[in-house]
């Protein structure tokens, strides 16, 4: 089956993860493919919609990768087979940000708008986050508040907490990141 992402029509592969099944829409070849976006377990789509007969390898070695990463490993994410050129300039370059924090560091998106340039766009940082395609592989849920406040998330503020256990940080008893792996 075939779904509508981004304007065009892709395929989609569908895997399980130990927070739920997860599904990958993808486009051009099996040898060249382009993943258009990465569809969370909370997505109605990852629900609803079964996988396509055409399997690319790449696209599932992604979606091992992300079971991997989902299952506390450190897998090292390929951006080059993300369509990040559908992205708008400003999301890429908050995108591409985002992809450098490491594993087990925050970053608040006040922080992440200055890096860019632009101190006064925390909030144009944010909301390019929560439009972010391709969670997990860029790590979004890396992102808090300037106080440690978790923010949004699109896979809900539960996934973005247990992800960020997952990754060693630790809580205060409001539940705000300690902020002592901040990058940028």
């Amino acid at each position: 089956m075939t779904i509508s992402v981004m304007s065009s029509t892709a395929q989609v592969f569908r895997f399980a993860t130990v927070f739920g099944e997860m599904c990958l829409a993808w486009e051009g070849t099996t040898a060249d493919p382009r993943v258009m976006r990465i569809f969370l377990p909370k997505d109605a789509v990852a629900v609803r919609v079964p996988s396509s007969p055409i399997i690319s390898p790449a696209v599932a070695e992604l979606g091992a990768r992300i079971q991997a990463f989902l299952a506390g490993e450190a897998p090292v994410f390929d951006l080059g087979i993300l369509a990040l050129d559908h992205c708008r300039d400003f999301q890429r370059q908050v995108l591409l940000a985002e992809a450098a924090i490491p594993r087990g560091w925050v970053s608040t998106y006040g922080r992440i708008a200055a890096h860019l340039g632009v101190p006064s766009a925390s909030r144009a940082v944010g909301n390019a986050l929560a439009q972010n395609p391709f969670p997990i592989a860029i790590p979004c849920h890396r992102a808090v508040r300037a106080n440690g406040a978790l923010g949004g998330y699109q896979g809900g503020l539960a996934l973005k907490h247990s992800l960020l256990t997952t990754e060693g940080l630790t809580f205060d008893a409001q539940g705000r990141v300690l902020l002592t792996q901040v990058w940028y």
